[in-house]
């Protein structure tokens, strides 16, 4: 296997650079970095050196740390330089290691490597990404559980009862006269069921799980003069959208993103819906249908002072097919507002954009139907589509066996799904999954990683 190089900071000037090797020749293409081929690097310390250009100028003083097989992050022998985090220094590293033989990584590569030396899972190593780009504490919090091992840890018994299940049934084919006894048939449904529970509820908190990686897009959409913009300020916490008395100050949607309790939002405030009276205003109201498409879920404002218009009504209709929030704004004047008229069962919340009252009581409405996200509380969430697609196919071979049984099929029909289902558990950890898709994911890592 070559030597590869990359840059392990982020791109742009810093204090220190950082530029990592991994590779059979990462202790010789020190050596002609420092033109010194006896130099002979104790592994797991740090040592001051000059890094020297092929002239034997001093392009930089960087301290240099040697890493040697298995015991690194790769398994391989890996070299880490930490120099000044200049551009021009760590380009001109990365040309000198280069000229000596290094091969620039591909995004992911070092953590490939790591995988396919046994250093961690796949599950593992998608949490490292994961890591990276944590938006907030608790998507840290859920990453490191991942990168610990727990997903792995939580699949094992499963992945023992379904081995445990195939081996028996695999017995029984192999010997003619070992048929499978009523009772021994009825105890190795029991034993799928409870395979495909234990599937089925991990697979169930990727709702949560994926709202609390990737975030939520939530739309306030209303007739005009509602409160949507006040509250949209409330909410981002500064004056981003212009506020007036006069109906329709909004035209366009405004989007910022926010964090609600551990949860990454996009929150977008939308141009008020109604009949048109001008071009300039009919595009803003296409922006808001558009706006409220694209959301995962709507807070519908009403103006709670007024009584409800066949606006309010038709904003409800068309609200009514996605996951929505009912907020019935100006709760610190007279209200006119009678629930009985509402179209929509959707969960109803009092608030003031004037006083912030009922604001708490908006944002757990708003992040209801996505689930808890402590950590503590929620467990280990699925987070990642691929994890979840895997595990419905579990379930759904799991199912498809557990049937078969329940009708008579023979052993052999039967161990098709337990086969396919051992397998989709192990393409979670890696175990099973191609050259292909293992590219294809570590295409999503940053180069260096």
């Amino acid at each position: 296997m070559d030597t590869i190089v990359a840059i392990a900071t982020s791109a742009g000037r810093s204090a220190i650079g950082v530029v990592r090797f991994s590779g059979p020749d990462c202790r010789g293409i020190l050596q002609r970095l420092l033109q010194n081929p006896s130099f002979d690097p104790e592994p797991r310390k740090l040592f001051l050196k000059e890094i020297l250009r092929g002239s034997g100028e001093t392009l930089d003083s960087a301290l240099v740390s040697y890493f040697e097989a298995p015991h690194s992050f790769t398994g391989e022998d890996m070299l880490e330089i930490s120099c000044h985090g200049s551009p021009l220094i760590l380009r001109n590293l990365l040309d000198l290691a280069q000229s000596f033989g290094a091969r620039l990584a591909g995004p992911g590569e070092f953590t490939l490597r790591a995988c396919r030396h046994g250093k961690m899972n796949l599950a593992q190593a998608e949490a490292v990404r994961d890591l990276i780009n944590a938006q907030t504490a608790a998507a840290s919090s859920q990453a490191l559980r991942q990168l610990k091992g727990e997903l792995s840890h939580t699949l094992q018994p499963t992945r023992e009862l379904l081995i445990e299940i195939i081996v028996r049934l695999e017995s029984a084919l192999e010997f003619v006269e070992d048929d499978l006894p009523e009772v021994e048939a009825a105890t190795l449904e029991r034993k799928m069921r409870k395979a495909e529970t234990e599937i089925k509820k991990l697979a169930a908190t990727f709702a949560t799980g994926r709202a609390l990686r990737d975030g939520i897009n939530v739309a306030i959409v209303g007739t005009p003069n509602a409160g949507k913009s006040s509250v949209f300020n409330r909410l981002v916490g500064r004056d981003r959208a212009i506020v007036t008395e006069d109906a329709g100050t909004t035209r366009d949607t405004i989007s910022e993103s926010i964090t609600l309790c551990g949860i990454p939002i996009s929150l977008t405030d939308t141009a008020g819906i109604r009949a048109a009276s001008g071009r300039i205003e009919q595009l803003g109201v296409e922006r808001s249908y558009r706006a409220a498409a694209d959301a995962d879920l709507l807070v519908v404002m009403l103006d709670g002072s007024k009584e409800l218009t066949p606006d309010d009504e038709a904003v409800l209709a068309e609200a009514a097919t996605s996951k929505h929030v009912v907020a019935v704004n100006k709760a610190d004047l007279d209200q006119r507002y009678d629930k009985s008229e509402l179209p929509s069962a959707a969960p109803v919340v009092h608030i003031s954009a004037v006083t912030g009252a009922g604001l708490d009581e908006l944002t757990a409405a708003i992040l209801q139907p996505f689930g808890s996200v402590d950590s503590d509380a929620a467990g280990l969430l699925i987070t990642d589509s691929r994890h979840f697609d895997l595990l419905r196919r579990t379930e759904m071979s799991l199912k498809g066996s557990r049937d078969l049984l329940l009708e008579g099929a023979g052993e052999e029909i039967v161990l098709v799904g337990l086969h396919n289902a051992l397998r989709f558990l192990g393409e979670i950890t890696g175990e099973t999954t191609s050259d292909d898709i293992l590219g294809e994911i570590f295409s999503t890592f940053c180069i260096g990683k």
